[in-house]
């Protein structure tokens, strides 16, 4: 009996190679002509199947002829492939593989009924642009990047269009800008970086998307994609609420809105100049956030300006007034640039060419020219220029980084242009531009400028100098500017216990540290000197810049890098061999120690008399009167200064110095050198894990008492936490006992409360963040002190004081996180009752992470948003992991009751369709890996593959995985494989990445991945006993392995042929031989032999049968 055998690529009906059986043990295996190039490349070209085509027309002949027998398969096949080439194909994506994949996109109405409503399978991007909003934490890599890798990952998962993906990031940008807490005064990123993502960074990712698909497609259909974006840009008419401008966006709005109504106005009147300025008063118009989504678009060269004939687009209002001309356009007709300078500060430039005509005064004007435009470059063209925003980032670290390298060898050039540096460094770092720089990915090339500046000017004795003014420009202030802005991107204070490693020899959390950012920028520079990557770059700086940068060229940055990492990991040496430094402490001692009796006089050498100790002849080079401040450079005051700390915090410990003086002294000493700031936080905060010093009593007279206001700040803190879902007493003392803080804390909360609030912009990146180490690293429960003692100073910040509390609970109680955890899936997908899903109202994105956060009287903040703001703090990831497969798995087993049709005959139309289960697989799924993603990040996600879900799978006892029942066990299985396909998918891509991408994220897939397989191997070969039900095991095996043939086949790639042959194997043994044959295929070219004696081999026991 003769026997076709086809071996067809996935979703559609084109074989790869076909196998002819004549009955009489001979073969005939027919490949297409293009069975030597990459099997990838198969799918693109339909016209390579003629040669196959007309071996099959061949056979057709002969059977006419009656040489071969006649087989209806070939008839068929013949059909098919006629129909691929005259594209008259259309892709199947209905077959299953046995297994329950959702095959609906996230636009069937499946999506809108059940679970969190439509557009829940978008929430990823909600996640993600919110934790961006987190300015306490720098990214290492652009929002750019890693959004573009996000979207196209989405697009996959989700089977959706671009039009639909594209939606859906406008519409998570929208959320994020009606989040923002326009109301919430505090030193975090405000609304501007929330609007650089929707104007700048969502734009950037789409052009980066668009150009990529473009160079896919052919001439004919680049048109498709753009259609798309124009599409997904149309519809968004119809969400009215999302697109109402907040009041400090309305005269943005407004302009843009005008700007296309004049446009529209002169083409009627034939004005040749279409973007002149017209006096009608209907060229006023009524601006929402679509008008300035629409110019960001133009801008970028995504859409023309056709936009501005969409029907309704242009809406005038009855208001009326002329339109003001810009300064910007009075500087490029010749105004002098120093007239101009405030108006320019607080007009945001329009066009790259304003940009350059600036730039030409920052390098060629005068002295004072040069000043104003670094002062204009780092206004509001850098907060607010969202439509040119990456081109005014791109000219300001040019700018900065026009000083570098150091070759020349001369000091008098940086003093000659200190006034232009001090701006420029002044300008970038406020709050919202350090953000807007790591949103931008910057954050290595920026250490990298940073540190040159930081070693010249710290090499600088300065002159008569008695106190630092950060408004003026000196040798101390611009040091203490570059130096504070190079700690603040990396976590220089943190104490021995973040690197702590966790039992799995990972690190507790994984921060930046400034040997990060270096092998980071220098790799990126590596990557810049390709061409390929250097084309696609937003980012184009001096090619001399691109020399790696390693800290051993800066030996004062180094001298004081290992002195304050030897001084976090243990206490100071009663030793030390350099007299200089010593010599330097005993005179800052008695300056700041001056109200100290004379017989009580402090040292830094205990061993020696206090007469021994200052009357001994001073070093050569350190000046003999010791009552003026050393005129030394900064960084020999910065190595004596840990020596001065330990000094006075034992004296004050020890009754010999009052806390009035340690204050007064530390605070003199910031004033002296601000970069001395740096010194004191480090110290405080690796003091407090030491865990040796006595609390203090906060009582009103020796240290500010926080009594007036602690019972409030308490009660609205728990309020706060309990609208999260979040039930827990932060409170474990009485009301009698009075409020203590360990002496380190109380120095430095004591301190911070004398800065000055004009100097704070400048300061809290170190010192807010100092605080907010040594309450979660102090085992004292202080956050609430802490927050009432500030609330007392800064009133108008108290609801981010607030919410700043309000995240302290998670850095040690795990009840709390918790409680956290099942709050987010409880507002996301509603909650759970006897067992079963309870679909309410109030449930999805809206409802995780909030509307905004001052919709009402009182601070209400959604669980989702807290999660977001404290997920980094948590103490154990190990522990949020398995909460999450926790509640993950009560889910399932929830959708399985709510499958079930074990009930009445009459409420059995109650029950969830299959296709509405699956859709809600994917929904935890979804917020289950992105939850995690935010976590831990890449170390989580290894752990989660390698140690945690394989340990879940093997654990046997009363609640082991497959012991609630046949349909549970079936959903357990599946929403562990989707959860753990979309964690990886998140972090890693699901496809080739950008080289910037991969040398952080996609490097690691293929050993974790390969890692995972093996164990799925070894299981189903015998070699490991699982503790789990094999009902549960068999639908994980076969759920993961059909999503990664379906979605991510990339990383079959990556597998090692051995173990794709011993899963495929075990695949045929539970009788999945096209599921396995499926996985072998994507193997690429190392897997051809296997598929053909896998599918020989198949067609052998056919025979036999």
């Amino acid at each position: 009996m003769s026997s076709v055998y086809a071996w067809y690529f996935p979703y559609t009906k084109l074989p790869k190679f076909l196998v002819y059986y004549d009955g009489n043990f001979n073969f005939m295996i027919f490949f297409p002509k293009v069975c030597m190039h990459s099997l990838g490349e198969l799918w693109y070209r339909p016209e390579n199947f003629n040669y196959l085509l007309r071996k099959l027309q061949l056979i057709g002949a002969l059977e006419s002829k009656n040489v071969l027998p006649a087989y209806n398969l070939l008839d068929s096949l013949t059909m098919n492939i006629q129909n691929v080439i005259s594209t008259r194909y259309q892709l199947d994506r209905s077959r299953l593989l046995g297994v329950l994949l959702s095959t609906q996109p996230c636009s069937s109405s499946v999506f809108s009924i059940f679970g969190a409503g439509k557009g829940s399978c978008w929430v990823p991007f909600d996640m993600f642009m919110e934790n961006a909003m987190d300015g306490r934490h720098l990214h290492a890599i652009s929002s750019v990047e890693f959004l573009t890798e996000l979207s196209k990952t989405l697009q996959v998962l989700n089977r959706a269009t671009w039009q639909e993906t594209f939606q859906a990031l406008w519409i998570s940008g929208l959320r994020l800008v009606q989040r923002g807490p326009e109301a919430l005064e505090g030193p975090f990123p405000h609304l501007y970086s929330r609007l650089c993502m929707l104007l700048a960074i969502i734009p950037l990712s789409v052009a980066t998307i668009v150009k990529e698909e473009v160079d896919k497609l052919d001439g004919g259909m680049v048109s498709a994609i753009k259609e798309e974006l124009v599409s997904s840009l149309q519809i968004l008419v119809q969400f009215s609420g999302l697109l109402s401008p907040p009041p400090a966006t309305v005269h943005f709005a407004n302009t843009a809105a005008r700007k296309a109504a004049i446009v529209l106005s002169n083409l009627k009147s034939g004005n040749e100049n279409l973007y002149g300025y017209s006096k009608d008063s209907s060229a006023i118009k009524a601006g929402n956030m679509l008008h300035l989504i629409v110019e960001a678009c133009i801008a970028r060269n995504l859409i023309d300006t056709s936009a501005y004939f969409w029907p309704g687009y242009v809406v005038p209002l009855e208001a009326s007034s002329q339109a003001q001309e810009s300064p910007w356009s009075s500087l490029t007709e010749g105004s002098p640039l120093v007239e101009l300078k405030d108006a320019l500060m607080v007009t945001p430039a329009s066009s790259v060419a304003e940009l350059e005509k600036l730039y030409s005064f920052a390098v060629s004007g005068s002295e004072e020219e040069k000043l104003a435009a670094s002062k204009v470059l780092c206004g509001a063209s850098l907060l607010r220029g969202w439509n040119i925003q990456e081109h005014v980032v791109q000219i300001v670290l040019k700018l900065l980084s026009s000083f570098l390298p150091l070759d020349s060898g001369s000091d008098g050039r940086y003093v000659q242009h200190m006034p232009m540096l001090h701006a420029l460094i002044s300008g970038i770092s406020s709050v919202d531009a350090v953000h807007i720089l790591s949103m931008y990915g910057l954050v290595p090339e920026v250490a990298a400028m940073l540190m040159p500046l930081c070693e010249i000017f710290g090499s600088l004795p300065p002159s008569d100098h008695r106190s630092c003014n950060f408004e003026k420009a000196s040798v101390y202030s611009v040091f203490s500017s570059a130096f504070l802005s190079l700690l603040r991107l990396w976590k220089f204070h943190r104490p021995p216990i973040e690197n702590a490693l966790s039992r799995h020899g990972v690190f507790v959390r994984s921060e930046l540290s400034l040997d990060f950012l270096l092998l980071l920028r220098n790799s990126r520079s590596a990557l810049k000197n390709l061409s390929n990557v250097s084309k696609s770059s937003i980012f184009q700086l001096d090619p001399s810049l691109q020399k790696p940068v390693y800290i051993d060229s800066f030996p004062k940055l180094r001298a004081w890098y290992f002195q304050n990492q030897a001084c976090i990991a243990s206490t100071l040496s009663t030793v030390y061999n350099r007299p200089n430094v010593l010599h330097v402490a005993n005179n800052i001692l008695k300056i700041i120690c001056h109200k100290v009796p004379k017989d009580g006089i402090l040292s830094v050498n205990p061993q020696s008399t206090s007469n021994s100790s200052m009357g001994s002849s001073p070093p050569p080079g350190v000046p003999e009167d010791m009552c003026q401040w050393p005129t030394l450079p900064a960084w020999d005051v910065l190595e004596a200064i840990p020596f001065v700390l330990e000094a006075v915090l034992t004296a004050c410990a020890h009754g010999r110095l009052s806390s009035r003086d340690l204050i007064t002294g530390l605070r003199d000493l910031a004033d002296f050198l601000p970069a001395s700031l740096a010194a004191i936080v480090s110290y405080f905060s690796a003091e407090i894990t030491r865990g040796i010093w006595k609390p203090v009593m906060l009582n009103g007279t020796d240290w500010p008492s926080p009594a007036a206001t602690l019972p409030v700040v308490e009660s609205e803190i728990n309020e706060v936490l309990a609208k999260a879902g979040v039930n827990i007493n932060i409170s474990s003392r009485p009301r009698s006992v009075m409020p203590m803080l360990p002496l380190p804390i109380a120095a430095l909360i004591s301190l911070s409360i004398t800065v000055k609030m004009e100097e704070f912009s400048h300061l809290h990146g170190i010192i807010g963040q100092g605080i907010e180490i040594c309450a979660t690293s102090s085992s004292w429960p202080s956050m609430q002190i802490i927050g009432a003692l500030w609330s007392q100073k800064v009133r108008r910040w108290h609801d981010f004081i607030i919410l700043a509390c309000s995240q302290s609970p998670f850095t040690r109680d795990n009840t709390a996180v918790s409680q956290l955890i099942r709050s987010c899936f409880t507002s996301f997908l509603g909650p759970l009752v006897d067992g079963r899903s309870c679909y309410v109202a109030n449930r999805g994105v809206a409802d995780l992470l909030g509307k905004t956060l001052d919709e009402r009287a009182r601070l209400v903040v959604a669980p989702g948003f807290l999660y977001m703001r404290s997920c980094r703090l948590f103490p154990d990831n190990n522990f949020v992991c398995e909460e999450i497969l926790k509640v993950v798995i009560e889910r399932a087993r929830a959708l399985a009751n709510d499958c079930s049709s074990e009930r009445p005959g009459h409420l059995r139309s109650d029950c969830m369709p299959l296709s509405a289960a699956s859709s809600l697989v994917e929904q935890i799924s979804s917020l289950a890996a992105t939850m995690l993603c935010h976590a831990g990040g890449l170390n989580l996600i290894r752990l989660l593959y390698e140690h945690i879900l394989p340990t879940l799978l093997l654990s046997a006892g009363e609640d082991k995985l497959g012991s609630a029942g046949h349909v549970c066990s079936l959903f357990e299985g599946y929403a562990l494989a989707y959860v753990l396909l979309w964690s990886g998918a998140s972090i890693w891509g699901v496809g080739e990445t950008s080289p910037a991408y991969a040398s952080i994220y996609t490097s690691k897939r293929q050993r974790i991945v390969d890692r995972h397989l093996e164990f799925m191997a070894k299981v189903m070969e015998g070699n490991i006993v699982l503790g789990c039900g094999e009902t549960t095991w068999r639908s994980y095996v076969l759920c993961f392995v059909g999503l990664l043939v379906d979605f991510v086949p990339a990383w079959i790639l990556e597998v090692k042929l051995e173990t794709l042959q011993k899963l495929a194997s075990g695949l045929r043994k539970w009788h999945k031989g096209d599921l396995a044959l499926s996985l072998l295929e994507r193997g690429g070219n190392k897997a051809v032999t296997s598929v053909v004696e896998s599918l020989l081999g198949y067609a052998g026991a056919q025979f036999s049968v």
